[in-house]
């Protein structure tokens, strides 16, 4: 007697798993569809921040706080905006916008220097030689990265130049910088194929935990985590954040061909990945001379293009809600224009954007005098900003930190949130 099944038999005891696992994985295969969708979902309603850096110290009150018929007011008319509010006529795109964004027009901060403005404004403390402050982007970094466990890229990011640092956080909350074509400073990401890139990491994975184990304190530990996520962000699909290149030609031609429409495209994409906090940086707004000039022709309209579209593209991809966008500089410009044309350091009155996150949009927050010296209502300092900031992304205020001296550091510096803008 043949103990083997006949082919027959076989064949069809056969077609009947594989009728019944078909039946089986159709419908696995759209779960897994719908959870990696849920996924992106998800990582694209995380709650996110977005800061546009202009170093420098931009003339704010040819921007976001005119003063029309003042001896002060320049050369700009403001214009009515889709919000209860006037900014420059130079601005009209981001005019369109302005029902999702608002302006904060009492700024009063005591820092007039670029790096000691820098850093009150992106710390919100004022410098001090016992104590390195982290950055705001690392203090989103330390508090919300944990909790990202898919995120396999650093959870800050900045892009088109330096920012802060991550003081006593350590390492392994720094900015990551990159350019606005996506490059890691000092790597070059095509040169060495993945078995080189092996081989190679392993060596130095021997050399970094041999030098741990000199016992160095903790910033030998610190470097090499820095530098495992730098292998994860070169190795991961992750990666593909950073190519702008490949986004739709229309979205790109939307942010304008320039270092700030690439860098906020990028910003875009970061956010969508699940990285809670991008830095974008564009410059040259220290405009001590022709500052009308340079501002009509150069800075406002890259900067007019860029913001409308990352605004109008949030909205339009459901991310606006969570992502909150600041664009700020370390301090204005005077109110007085000198005899080169131009505008000087100002820390006393002067404005910022900022909007998404669920923020209140459409209104000015408080008010300057007539010729945009004095403030004639509330006035408002870096950690109120970054309090508001935090209400928006949901990380508490009660957290303190404690510095490498065991000093107790609260967050935002015990800013309060802004009422008008985050209830």
């Amino acid at each position: 007697m043949n103990s083997f099944p006949s082919p027959s038999v076989d064949r069809r005891h056969f077609l009947k798993h594989v009728a019944a696992g078909s039946a089986m994985t159709i419908p696995a295969f759209h779960f897994l569809n719908n959870l990696s969708a849920h996924a992106d979902d998800v990582r694209r309603n995380e709650k996110a921040c977005i800061l546009i850096w202009l170093s420098g110290g931009p003339p704010t009150i040819d921007m976001w706080d005119l003063k029309p018929g003042s001896k002060n007011g320049g050369e700009f008319k403001p214009i009515d905006t889709a919000g209860d509010l006037q900014i420059s006529e130079h601005l009209p795109k981001i005019a369109k916008q302005m029902g999702d964004l608002s302006v904060v027009r009492t700024m009063s901060t005591r820092e007039a220097d670029h790096t000691r403005g820098r850093y009150y404004m992106q710390t919100t403390y004022v410098p001090n030689p016992t104590v390195i402050h982290p950055s705001f982007g690392s203090v989103v970094s330390h508090t919300l990265a944990p909790r990202r466990k898919y995120l396999e890229i650093p959870a800050f990011v900045s892009i088109g130049g330096g920012s802060g640092s991550a003081g006593f956080l350590g390492m392994t909350h720094a900015p990551f910088v990159v350019d606005t074509n996506g490059q890691i400073r000092n790597v070059d990401q095509g040169s060495v194929d993945r078995r080189r890139l092996e081989q190679r990491l392993a060596m130095w994975d021997v050399v970094e935990s041999g030098f741990i184990n000199t016992d160095r304190g903790d910033l030998p530990q610190a470097h090499k985590d820095v530098y495992h996520k730098a292998v994860n962000l070169m190795t991961s699909s992750q990666m593909e954040a950073f190519q702008v290149s490949k986004e739709d030609p229309k979205t790109q031609e939307a942010y304008g061909n320039n270092n700030l429409g690439r860098g906020l495209l990028m910003a875009r994409r970061l956010v969508e990945k699940g990285v809670p906090f991008v830095e974008v940086n564009y410059g040259g707004w220290d405009l001590h001379n022709d500052v009308f000039n340079t501002l009509s022709n150069q800075r406002l309209p890259d900067l007019d293009q860029g913001i409308a579209a990352l605004t109008q593209d949030l909205r339009s991809r459901g991310m606006l809600e969570n992502t909150v966008i600041v664009c700020m500089g370390e301090f204005g410009r005077t109110p007085r224009i000198n005899q080169n044309v131009g505008r000087d350091h100002w820390a006393a009155s002067w404005s910022l954007l900022i909007g998404g996150g669920g923020l209140t949009g459409g209104i000015a927050v408080g008010q300057t005098d007539k010729d945009g010296i004095g403030i004639e209502t509330k006035s408002y300092l870096p950690g109120d900003i970054w309090a508001t900031v935090s209400k928006a992304m949901g990380i508490p205020l009660n957290i303190v930190h404690t510095s490498k001296r065991g000093r107790p550091m609260k967050i935002a510096n015990g800013g309060i949130p802004i009422e008008e803008l985050a209830g």
